[in-house]
């Protein structure tokens, strides 16, 4: 699967990924004739080397090259975003790098290629599929729809009325299809729709596009594809285990 981002530094690499939550700082954060990280968490020469932003001493864009004149350099830099810091360092270092990526969809040990004349990454192995996710909404309460742990996708956790598109259909025929299938509840046109949001399960990226219907009334025949309903007040919902972002679009798609 290919990610657009935005160019830092040209070049093409390739190699697995080394990949940390937090901003790095490369002064005092990797041993410049050796590759390893201080924090213990690995060694970054070769790796695609994945990480929020960089922050610290303007001395770390030194330390880049020192990793670079030693052989232990990263393949490839991808950030969320660029600073100052690590875009001079990988430039005058001769790293490829990217930013302006969701670093949520890359798992540690994942195989990517950065292409910095493009500004783009590929993640080997991992597909990209489009759903729906749609609140319904009746006085103040969401339906919440309970996963079987024999579910392929998110076993066993809450969700909304949620599917994937089929070949041929828009997103707002996709959810009424998949409403109607799940629950037995028909809606119209949506009252609000929301750009897509990604998220990162296993070897997919699930492209998906919330949507909200508020009715004055529903009552849900359950498919075989869930366990229960509840109709849920959104201030609860923290206290669920459900999907990756659910909250959230639940709390953009009612704002």
């Amino acid at each position: 699967m290919i990610i657009q981002g935005r160019s830092i530094s040209s070049g093409k690499a390739s190699g697995k990924v080394l990949k940390l939550e937090e901003s790095f700082g490369f002064l005092g954060g990797v041993e410049g004739s050796t590759g390893e990280l201080d924090s213990g968490q690995g060694n970054i020469t070769g790796r695609v080397f994945v990480f929020p932003a960089g922050k610290g001493s303007t001395v770390g864009s030194y330390v880049m090259y020192d990793l670079a004149v030693h052989g232990k350099a990263p393949a490839a830099v991808i950030n969320r975003e660029a600073e100052t810091i690590v875009t001079t360092g990988a430039v005058i270092s001769s790293i490829p790098m990217v930013d302006q990526i969701d670093i949520s969809l890359i798992k540690d040990g994942d195989e990517i290629t950065v292409d910095g004349d493009a500004g783009t990454i590929e993640i080997a192995n991992v597909k990209m599929i489009e759903s729906v996710s749609s609140v319904i909404f009746v006085d103040g309460r969401v339906l919440m729809l309970q996963r079987p742990e024999t579910a392929r996708s998110f076993p066993g956790v809450w969700s909304l009325v949620a599917g994937k598109i089929e070949a041929g259909e828009s997103p707002d025929e996709a959810a009424k299809r998949e409403i109607m299938e799940e629950t037995g509840i028909a809606v119209g046109n949506p009252d609000r729709a929301l750009d897509p949001i990604f998220v990162r399960e296993n070897n997919r990226i699930w492209k998906v596009y919330p949507m909200l219907y508020r009715l004055s009334s529903a009552e849900p025949r359950l498919n075989h594809e869930n366990l229960g309903y509840e109709w849920v007040d959104p201030k609860d919902l923290p206290s669920k285990k459900t999907v990756t972002y659910t909250y959230e679009a639940i709390m953009a798609l009612l704002e």
